[in-house]
């Protein structure tokens, strides 16, 4: 049978249920248990593509093509899965479905209600990731807060699986907030009780409670959690504050959690291993070095837009051994000010992310020609990549108010454009160049060395693409496109051959970037910051 756990959170949003999901999978796997993982996202957003990274974080992109929650990357990372669209499921989701179902007569003259029709549909779409991934645990997180009006659905819906699956088959795991009052330095347990009663006014009695505080909470407060949760002492454990989220499956299993979960579930007692896990760790903890990396976007104000390349910058830190303090930029600031782009020089790395529409794509662009003029380490990613050209265009190849028709959809030389196959496109959500696309890596180059292959497969996530029309002038002022879809048209990758390092892609590496298998661009990229201020002539590059 296919044991199933469910984490829930309350208190408030962001509390780190996706970290605790994360850690409970690492600790079956550190056991030998074959897991998977969902994310229940209450919004009526089908998906997480049509959101600004202002609102919801970065989208995270699934090798099928799925634009998911951000916490699908966590659980990536952490598991070292690939995991598809269907390991996202969103409201919009669920009552799409249910609506087609309903206009095709699949119901039989019915009222359709949301129960049991809606929570049927959710209900049959864990168990189908269940049966797709042929494990022996489904973690399934509930995103939002219990008490959230769209998330009650989802909460009957796991309230029924315990029922239909069975008490020995099924956990629920409640993580909620426990705050320390700044005067007093007391622990208040009070709002983790109040979501633990609503939770239960649901119908749902949590097996386990994570308590998550700034530090590890003290016996009075385990005391009280576990009393007013109607739990054994022994299934509150305290998610704290860690200098590395990549800690937390360590506490957690130091304090009795892993073990805790197979004997609820009644898996085999196994000592977990934890080898690897604690070399990456330690490399991260303990770095011989340090770099800093200039983050030019236009989304800098919320971390979280670009969390999966936050973390391939510190799996290539952990592989060379140094720590990467990351300064996040908005490139705005150099439209407003264009002599600040000189604060760029006090930096190891310039790095320009994804982005879209025009807003601070002239900053980027200011970034990148800093990078290039002053030979300063480079990497840019989608987005960057293609301002990477117009920048080339405009200043190497003298192609005067060069552009992507993005930004200038009369620009007198569309360097970067509209790919064909979306002329014509209406809707924007699932239309853009998505999910794993292979790429043909020319031998000989920088690309060819960071790889080791002639041949990868990336994720990818656009609109627009270099145009061929302009790659004879562009090649021709030294840019070297080192990367190319298999059919020869489509750009893929650039590089400076005569710079330090300067490298751009048009897919996101960071999504298959994992601790202990850093992305190779962000791998190269690093080395080559830290390689340049320890002063070595060129990069150094591991096979």
């Amino acid at each position: 049978m296919v044991k199933y756990i469910f984490v829930t959170g309350g208190v408030l949003s962001s509390v780190g249920k996706g970290i605790v999901t994360s850690s409970i999978g690492k600790m079956l796997q550190a056991r030998g248990f074959k897991v998977t993982a969902i994310k229940i996202d209450p919004y009526v957003n089908v998906d997480a593509g049509t959101m600004n990274p202002y609102m919801h974080g970065e989208v995270y992109v699934t090798e099928d093509g799925g634009e998911t929650d951000l916490d699908l990357g966590w659980y990536e990372r952490f598991l070292d899965l690939n995991l598809g669209k269907n390991n996202n499921i969103t409201t919009g989701i669920i009552y799409k479905a249910v609506i087609e179902k309903e206009r095709r007569g699949d119901f039989l003259g019915r009222c359709v209600q949301i129960v049991p029709h809606v929570t049927n549909e959710i209900k049959s779409r864990i168990r189908n990731v269940a049966a797709d991934s042929n494990v022996d645990i489904v973690l399934t997180e509930v995103g939002g807060t219990v008490g959230d009006i769209e998330g009650l659905p989802f909460l009957e819906a796991i309230r029924q699986m315990r029922l239909e699956e069975g008490y020995e088959n099924t956990l629920y795991v409640h993580v909620a907030l426990v705050p320390i009052l700044d005067v007093t330095k007391e622990m208040k347990t009070k709002p983790l009780q109040h979501s633990v009663n609503e939770l239960r006014r649901i119908g749902i009695q949590p097996d386990i409670i994570v308590a998550r505080c700034s530090q590890m909470i003290d016996s009075e407060a385990l005391r009280k959690i576990a009393l007013f949760g109607t739990i054994p002492e022994n299934a509150v454990f305290c998610s704290y504050n860690v200098e590395s989220i990549y800690q937390v499956p360590l506490i957690l299993d130091a304090q009795g959690m892993g073990d805790f979960v197979c004997k609820r579930l009644g898996l085999p007692e196994r000592k977990p291993n934890y080898d690897d896990w604690k070399s990456f760790v330690d490399a991260i903890l303990n770095p011989e070095h340090e770099v800093r990396i200039a983050l030019v976007g236009k989304y800098a104000g919320l971390v979280d837009s670009y969390v999966s390349m936050n973390e391939a910058l510190r799996h290539a830190g952990a592989a060379c051994k140094t720590k990467v303090h990351i300064h996040y930029i908005e490139a705005e600031t150099f439209e407003k000010s264009p002599n600040k782009v000189e604060m760029l020089r006090d930096f190891d790395g310039i790095f320009v992310p994804y982005g879209f529409g025009s807003r601070g794509a002239e900053g980027k662009i200011a970034a990148i020609k800093f990078a290039r003029e002053n030979n300063i380490p480079f990497l840019g990613i989608c987005f960057g990549f293609q301002l990477a050209v117009v920048e080339f265009a405009r200043n190497v190849c003298g192609l005067k108010d060069a552009n992507s028709t993005e930004i200038n959809p009369n620009t007198p030389h569309p360097v970067v454009d509209l790919m064909p196959e979306q002329r014509g496109v209406e809707l924007k959500g699932a239309t853009m160049r998505l999910g794993a696309h292979k790429v043909i890596i020319k031998p000989g180059t920088l690309a060819y060395k960071l790889y080791q292959s002639e041949e990868i497969i990336e994720r990818h996530r656009h609109r627009f693409e270099v145009n061929m029309v302009y790659m004879e002038k562009l090649e021709k002022g030294g840019l070297v496109f080192s990367g190319r879809s298999p059919d020869g048209r489509r750009m893929e990758i650039l590089e400076l051959p005569d710079h330090y390092f300067f490298f751009a892609s048009q897919f996101h590496g960071e999504f298959k970037s994992r601790p202990g298998k850093p992305d190779p661009e962000y791998y190269g990229f690093v080395k080559a910051c830290l390689d340049r201020k320890l002063g070595k002539a060129k990069p150094e590059f591991q096979p």
